[in-house]
């Protein structure tokens, strides 16, 4: 069944723009919007490389590609396209138990006149009708545009990027970081972020929420869907937030490099112990497996991080010429279980004892050799966890959070150290979680205010969770006073967008004012720099709101 809704006002469209010479690749993607994308699609249906792949066409009931497309993995002459058939999203796809084959395509221009890569991907029933096409054979450096076509369905247009050659001179580098998006609450963030003129997005952690979720009624988006355990379960959950229109968006217009924090399974689990008493060790692995291929179906990910039962590969690396090596951390898979029954606690022997690891033996030892080979002018841990000290109680005595790196600070001594003493250049963290916005100094020994920078920290905020928030009120005022490495600290929806050049790296500290009703616009409540050479953070002010 075709699907021709909105093809003259995207017609109108194109020839208005071409016309004009003026046909911008963003501005086309958001102008045209999701209609458009579709019908520009099927008026070039026939020229889809006239490829066949079945002698029995795949019909459905109804449109294929409801959970969008998105590519990530990029790498210089690769990178990864993705997309999920499921026709019926919210109650399993609504798939027959078949593969099927699905055609991509990836060109130099939006029209598909200047085709440079086609194929066939099988959308597997084993991990819910996904696609995972890797594509190689691409430029670096280089713009392009894809599609997806099965049966007479072709799907969204999307953009993508790969990255310059590893040991290439780069300029410029212009990324976004997130997390922690719930449903119950709208995307306008990521509305905003599909505007901006980016190379790269990094999702930092909670992408869905495991928990029984309801609308309150009062402004935010109501559903009622209960906690998950099953694959089927997060099937669903995951289909449920990439129904969100602003994160398809976002997804199509940028390739996205994800890594996973603690809910996209379940609530501060740690390795294969569960934060929750109602589930037995073995219990919760099964439901940990299930979590995890359900994360892999629904994220742009090459095979080499195909879960094996409840195990997932994806700590990795990815260079970016020799401006930048992002090191994607998993903080949550191999982890010692919190010390002293999680929270905020103040530390003891338990949470000091020098053996406890974060990232597990063998990560942390990939860790040290990715950092002590490293030749990039900037060295990332791209994670999820607050990484720098965070003393919640003012004056005498500390207390801390046991889920972060406070928890496990023998875990965070063996990276600094390792980073001093080899003289491992200008460090930045990036991380979530926390539904704040912070910015830390990271230092080796925070108890002494002379303590020299040894990097920086950006924790960005999330895109829902938490509500509405505010600027600044008593507890932030606390914590900035008890805490001086700590710079900044709002709790404000939205997203941090970083521009990084050999000289100098600025984080922009993008906000917007209510995520409980959509149509929020966005502002840079603050930026900080950090000059290359020089850690330490430098704040340059503040904008007025943007509409």
């Amino acid at each position: 069944m075709k699907h021709n809704h909105g093809f003259d006002e995207v017609r109108r469209i194109l020839k208005k723009e071409e016309a004009a010479g003026s046909l911008d690749r963003r501005k086309f993607l958001q102008a045209s919007g999701r209609v458009a994308s579709l019908a520009l699609g099927l008026t070039i249906a026939n020229q889809f490389n006239g490829l066949s792949v079945s002698a029995e066409t795949p019909m459905f009931k109804s449109y294929p590609f409801t959970l969008g497309i998105a590519s990530g993995e990029p790498l210089p002459d690769s990178v990864v396209l993705w997309t999920r058939l499921a026709p019926d999203p919210l109650t399993g796809g609504g798939m027959k138990e078949q593969d099927v084959p699905v055609k991509w395509e990836i060109a130099r221009d939006v029209y598909f006149r200047n085709v440079v890569k086609h194929g066939v991907e099988f959308a597997r029933a084993q991990f819910g009708h996904s696609v995972h096409a890797e594509v190689y054979g691409l430029e670096p450096g280089t713009e392009y545009f894809y599609r997806f076509k099965v049966g007479n369905d072709i799907s969204q247009v999307g953009r993508t990027k790969t990255l310059p050659p590893f040991t290439a001179d780069v300029s410029k580098l212009t990324f976004a970081f997130a997390s922690c998006q719930h449903y119950n609450d709208y995307f306008t963030a990521y509305d905003h972020m599909a505007k901006e003129d980016l190379d790269l997005v990094f999702h930092l952690g909670d992408y869905i929420y495991e928990t029984g979720q309801s609308g309150d009624g009062a402004g935010g988006r109501i559903h009622n869907t209960p906690e998950i355990h099953t694959l089927e379960d997060y099937r669903n959950r995951y289909a449920l937030y990439k129904s969100d229109i602003d994160l398809q968006k976002v997804h199509e217009a940028f390739p996205w490099v994800v890594t996973w924090d603690d809910h996209e399974v379940e609530d501060n689990y740690a390795g294969g112990v569960p934060s929750q008493n109602d589930q037995t060790l073995e219990q919760f692995a099964i439901r940990r497996a299930a979590a995890y291929q359900a994360y892999y179906e629904h994220m742009p990910l090459r095979r080499t991080s195909i879960p094996h039962k409840d195990n997932m590969q994806l700590y990795r690396k990815l260079t970016y010429g020799n401006l930048a090596q992002f090191n994607i951390l998993d903080t949550r898979q191999f982890r010692d279980d919190q010390a002293n029954g999680d929270l905020w606690k103040a530390p003891t022997a338990e949470s000091e004892d020098p053996n406890r690891t974060m990232l597990g033996n063998d990560q942390e030892a990939w860790l040290l050799g990715e950092l002590g080979k490293s030749t990039a002018t900037w060295n990332v841990l791209a994670q999820q966890v607050f990484f720098a000290r965070r003393d919640g109680k003012m004056g005498d005595g500390d207390n801390l959070s046991m889920d972060a790196w406070d928890g496990y600070p023998a875990a965070r001594n063996r990276i600094l150290t390792y980073i001093n003493e080899h003289n491992i250049p200008n460090l930045v963290v990036l991380t979530g979680d926390v539904h704040t916005n912070w910015a830390n100094d990271i230092k080796l020994d925070y108890t002494n205010p002379n303590s020299p920078a040894i990097g920086v920290e950006f924790v960005g905020t999330s895109i829902t969770s938490g509500g509405d928030g505010y600027d600044i009120a008593s507890y932030g005022k606390n914590m900035l006073k008890e805490n001086p490495h700590i710079k900044f600290y709002t709790n404000q929806r939205g997203y941090v967008r970083c521009t990084v050049t050999p000289q100098s790296w600025q984080s922009d500290y993008r906000i917007i004012p209510y995520v409980s009703r959509p149509g929020a616009p966005v502002s840079t409540r603050i930026s900080f720099k950090v000059e290359s050479g020089k850690p330490g953070l430098q704040s340059v002010g503040q904008a007025v709101a943007l509409t």
